[in-house]
């Protein structure tokens, strides 16, 4: 049995247990193996639930609870479960709401767990009290404050349904502390059932039929509901019928990039002729993307709310299917049901858009050469030797700045769970994400890019990388600035640059006090020499790169 999967309830006498331990209980039967958190006294018996080993539920004590709410989510997005994040009341479940923002722009099942103030002390303004219904309503696909420890397995439950049901999304449970001290003998209940939609052999039928009407197709993917089979499928489908495949917003781990149908990504900073490409094709199939912002970009690519192509939008979230574009053809489906069902269908006449396919294709390639020009410090050969030299299942994870423009561009992800990176873009999350890649794939290589300034938004938990003895590279793109926010000031206030400058550590240094490997280059030469040092540690390593502050993105220069 694979340990993440659910596991039905032993037949056993009930005995009488704390709320603590139902809790832990309820989780571990229905697939959850790690919690992330910062201890709290208000969900102590949480704590000693989990000390003993036939628990199986490990804990891992985090120094800040925005980055714990990060590690869960990033867990949850690659473990296919919800992530779980524990936190004390008031200011530690105000910490992790960054985590949970992150969610439910990502549509990441996840379950936040809150120690509350005592049944009989709630309304008087107690210590760290909060209403937390009302708190987290707009961030959350469900809030619910737990009066009873019997009802904590049918709430556990409840919140993972719902967590992982159509748009998958984040979930918050409040539990006082005296029911987490009471006893109960209430039974264990069987795992969450979650039902996904498939398409019906009547719609499948009209996608055949838009498809092929089409001269211009194009097919874009987000990261939802795939599983590594229906992956495989997708790729031979578009194989076999040559239809070009953009990557929605951080999603570019679906489609092996070296495949001749992939031609590149909608993100910040993307190619202006991807841009263009989508606004100029006939039909879009959208498998598992929303459609967001920045997908869109900046909702230019398509017209709203009636699309001038023809539209098959697949999306396990109904209220999502025509709530910006109305589609020509809206499916509710999980996209792994979809794609098995489009695997299904008999081979399209590709020759129409045969040439169209090519020159996309072409574009990507042109778009990928790194100029023979750079001043000083040239990130994207870094980025290039990584593209080159690390394994296909590494996992590579960012935050949010400028740096990532680099890295979107040059790196080509060849398999799926190696793309983690936040469509909510909140800085400070590529560490934390690695530290959950690292722990739920001990045997991978994970790598974390992060700016200087994303980096100190999480550095204290390069303690906890060194404590859990996780060997993640991280690469610190040091520009002294953050740099996305002083690109839009010289767009809006040139040569009148404030609050952007920064002072930092010697990042080298920071890694060798904790008692791992740390090194700093001013150039890219250096690079290749220095991670191969870093991964030879076999333990935490920070490569600081000292680059150009001029350098903004790879086309653009102060």
């Amino acid at each position: 049995m694979n340990i993440h999967d659910p596991v039905k309830p032993a037949v056993s006498s009930v005995r009488e247990r704390n709320g603590g331990e139902i809790l832990v209980s309820a989780l571990r039967l229905n697939g959850i193996d790690t919690m992330f958190g910062v201890p709290g006294e208000s969900a102590l018996p949480v704590f000693d639930a989990v000390h003993d080993a036939d628990a199986k539920v490990r804990f891992i004590v985090c120094r800040h609870e925005a980055t714990a709410s990060h590690m869960a989510e990033a867990d949850g997005k690659i473990s296919g479960r919800p992530g779980v994040c524990i936190v004390s009341r008031g200011p530690g479940a105000m910490h992790a709401m960054v985590g949970m923002h992150t969610a439910y722009q990502d549509s990441t099942p996840m379950l936040l767990i809150i120690g509350q103030v005592p049944r009989l002390h709630r309304g008087r303004e107690a210590f760290q009290e909060m209403n937390y219904t009302r708190t987290f309503d707009d961030m959350t696909k469900w809030v619910a404050e737990i009066e009873s420890p019997d009802l904590i397995p049918e709430y556990v439950n409840r919140a993972v349904q719902i967590a992982m049901q159509g748009r998958p999304g984040p979930v918050v449970l409040s539990i006082p502390e005296d029911v987490l001290s009471a006893t109960s003998g209430v039974a264990d209940a069987a795992p969450a059932c979650v039902v996904h939609a498939g398409p019906s052999d009547a719609q499948m039928q009209q996608v055949k039929a838009l498809l092929q009407q089409a001269q211009r197709p194009l097919i874009i993917v987000g990261n939802l509901g795939w599983t590594p089979e229906a992956i495989e499928k997708f790729e031979s489908f578009v194989a076999r019928n040559d239809i070009p495949v953009v990557a929605g917003f951080r999603s570019q781990d679906i489609l092996n990039n070296d495949s001749e149908q992939y031609i590149g990504d909608l993100s910040l900073g993307c190619s202006r002729v991807l841009m263009a490409r989508v606004k100029a094709a006939d039909c879009l199939l959208v498998i598992g993307d929303r459609l967001g912002d920045i997908t869109t970009g900046h909702y230019s690519l398509l017209d709203v709310p009636t699309p001038k192509q023809t539209l098959i939008h697949v999306f396990p979230g109904p209220e999502e299917l025509g709530r910006v574009y109305i589609p020509t053809l809206g499916i509710q489906a999980n996209a792994s049901l979809f794609v098995d069902a489009l695997a299904k269908l008999e081979p399209l006449k590709s020759d129409a858009w045969a040439g169209w396919r090519a020159d996309t294709r072409r574009d990507y390639a042109a778009y990928q050469q790194t100029k023979s020009d750079v001043i000083g410090f040239d990130l994207a050969q870094v980025i290039v030797y990584l593209r080159e030299h690390l394994p296909e299942d590494a996992v590579i994870t960012n935050g949010a700045g400028n740096y990532t423009v680099w890295l979107h561009r040059f790196y080509r992800y060849r398999k799926p769970k190696t793309q983690l990176a936040p469509k909510s873009g909140s800085m400070g999350y590529g560490f934390p994400a690695a530290i959950a890649a690292q722990l739920r794939f001990p045997k991978r290589t994970v790598v974390c890019l992060a700016g200087d300034g994303c980096f100190m938004m999480a550095s204290q938990e390069f303690a906890t990388a060194v404590q859990q003895g996780l060997p993640i590279v991280v690469i610190v793109v040091n520009n002294g600035m953050y740099g996305s926010i002083r690109m839009h000031q010289e767009n809006n206030f040139p040569g009148r640059s404030s609050g952007t400058h920064l002072f930092n550590p010697d990042f080298a240094a920071l890694a060798q006090c904790y008692g791992a490997h740390g090194e700093a280059i001013d150039k890219h030469e250096d690079f290749p020499a220095a991670f191969e040092r870093a991964v030879a540690a076999k333990r935490p390593a920070i490569i600081e790169l000292r680059v150009d502050s001029k350098q903004l993105t790879p086309d653009r220069r102060l």
